[in-house]
């Protein structure tokens, strides 16, 4: 197999053995971590993986041409995400770390009308299969753990007035939610405070909803959805949000994303932005996500945001660094979707199941491993529009 004298160099934490379409058994031992097997059913799979391990396992995986006989994908891929960044840190996939850099700046080229298509790659699947593993809400972004003893419902609500509490909402202000969802966060601030919501979304499964939602809440006349891309609004905003919505804007287009956001907030306003991003350094996006779960989509370091925030002459007024939260609701969503296997197959089929068990435990592994983390960043043109400490973060969750 032409990828095991990589493969030999590779593992340095974890025991890896791999089973070859002949049966014959390579053991691949590192210092501590997990002890897994794996099974290549055909030759094709170590062809591709020498080409590009990244990309090749999880097509393989997907297609049962790799199945894990000995351990958990969870063990599989803590050993593949481990040494793949120590590998990165001693500079040894620096030459294809930057061709997918590159690669990535034209794949995140991301104007109004491709923005659309890649969020409905993802956002407009069946509405039913969110309902197999998110909470009653469909929060569909990283969950706020307070206690090892929350369940997603609460770590989800938690989250919501977390984010409240940083907008610091008064009576008659007008809010923005850039990437509104299912509306779950912008229902949410209004039912808080006396606030106007306008939320903006490309997905026509995720806006149809979101209206629908707000007119059986009875709060129609306060809080209503667009299907617009962010960059054709023009109204004025005391108060803006984006969840989870930065990491489809691209690498290129920060500055023009910052720019929307300063002239759309007013002067006195105050916006959070949470998103996820690179824990250490800048770096290409896993090259199977980008194909098969966010198309266009970037995971920026704090030094790839802050130029872009800068150059618009926002303020910087709070950044929070979420580290393992995500970690925790990615386990919990993962755990959800593997007991409604069977009815997550029954609308679609064995091969999307299984790419999306690879989708949610790799970003699972990435989080426990301070590969990525989640930024929540608090901006204002004006910093007196923020109090000097954070005790009103407190004091709105105590009361909420």
């Amino acid at each position: 197999m032409l990828y095991l004298p990589f493969l030999r160099r590779f593992v340095e934490i974890g025991t890896l053995t791999v089973i070859d379409p002949q049966g014959g058994k390579h053991r691949l031992e590192g210092a501590g971590g997990p002890s897994v097997a794996v099974r290549l059913h055909d030759s094709s799979v170590s062809r591709a993986m020498f080409r590009d391990p990244a990309l090749a396992v999880g097509e393989a995986y997907m297609d049962g041409r790799l199945t894990v006989e000995d351990g958990t994908l969870f063990d599989f891929l803590t050993i593949a995400l481990v040494n793949q960044r120590r590998a990165r840190l001693k500079g040894d996939s620096r030459i294809l770390d930057f061709v997918r850099k590159a690669a990535g700046r034209l794949r995140t080229h991301n104007p109004v009308g491709a923005a659309r298509r890649k969020v409905s790659h993802h956002y407009d699947l069946k509405p039913e299969l969110f309902d197999l593993f998110l909470d009653s809400d469909r929060q569909y972004s990283c969950a706020y753990f307070a206690s090892d003893n929350d369940d997603i419902e609460t770590a989800q609500r938690r989250k919501k007035t977390h984010l409240a509490a940083k907008l610091l909402l008064r009576s008659g202000d007008r809010v923005l939610d850039i990437g509104s969802g299912w509306g779950g966060l912008g229902l949410y601030l209004a039912q808080q405070a006396d606030v106007d919501v306008t939320g903006v979304t490309l997905s026509h499964e995720q806006h149809e909803l979101s209206n629908a939602r707000a007119a059986e809440a009875g709060l129609s006349e306060r809080v209503r959805f667009k299907l617009q891309d962010y960059r054709e609004e023009t109204g004025r905003y005391e108060r803006i949000v984006s969840v989870g919505m930065l990491e489809h804007v691209g690498l290129g287009h920060y500055r023009e994303f910052f720019g929307k956001v300063r002239e759309l907030l007013t002067d006195d306003g105050v916006a959070v932005v949470h998103t996820i991003g690179r824990y250490d350094t800048p770096g290409p996006v896993n090259p199977w996500i980008t194909k098969y779960i966010f198309p266009g989509g970037y995971l920026p370091a704090l030094s790839e945001l802050m130029p872009a925030i800068e150059e618009q002459h926002l303020l910087v007024t709070d950044i929070e660094i979420l580290k393992r939260h995500y970690a925790k609701t990615l386990r919990a969503w993962r755990d959800r979707f593997v007991s409604n296997w069977d009815r997550a197959r029954s609308m679609y089929d064995e091969r999307f199941c299984r790419m999306w068990e690879f989708y949610l435990t790799s970003c699972e592994v990435g989080f426990l491993n301070n590969i990525v983390t989640v930024f929540q960043i608090q901006l204002a043109k004006d910093p007196d529009a923020v109090p000097e400490t954070r005790d009103y973060i407190h004091d709105f969750e105590a009361a909420h």
